[in-house]
């Protein structure tokens, strides 16, 4: 009865120090959890219009001016960086990334075009994601014509 006892109290000690996910490895933060959503377990993952995905821009559909749109998120050693194709002068080709706020649901991309140091809402649904902001009327015609609030509604690229 004292061994069985033993065996029962030593298991119950070992499942206790366990972190519950079957591993020794060490919980994610929400940090590490809202970088997945955007580049996924690997590090990076592309994102598109093609294959249902949408984008509006004042409730209006852009499908047709977005159709090849791309947006690839990479985080790894180096830090986290973006690459877009087919932008249509809203994104950069590419720069850097960071969260803004500490809830990790928006995020900052660094550059020159109208999208770059906004803020962009992300939501992950499974294989969507989902990325809006506003771009306010500035001084100049050519990024006039960009102004207005987005919405992308991206595929996982697969």
């Amino acid at each position: 009865m004292v061994v069985k006892f033993y065996w029962t109290a030593l298991f119950l000690v070992g499942l206790m120090a366990c972190n519950g996910n079957g591993t020794d490895e060490p919980e994610k933060t929400a940090e590490q959890l809202a970088i997945e959503e955007l580049a996924g377990t690997s590090g990076s993952e592309t994102w598109t219009v093609r294959n249902g995905g949408s984008v509006s821009k004042d409730g209006t559909l852009q499908n047709d001016t977005y159709t090849d749109f791309e947006i690839q998120f990479i985080s790894n050693n180096t830090g986290k960086n973006y690459l877009t194709e087919n932008s249509n002068l809203l994104f950069d080709s590419n720069g850097n990334w960071a969260f803004e706020g500490e809830n990790y649901d928006k995020i900052i991309l660094s550059g020159i075009q109208p999208a770059a140091n906004r803020e962009i809402s992300f939501t992950r649904t499974q294989n969507r994601l989902r990325l809006e902001w506003n771009v306010p009327a500035p001084q100049n015609a050519r990024v006039s014509a960009l102004a207005g609030f987005y919405v992308f509604d991206l595929v996982l690229m697969e």
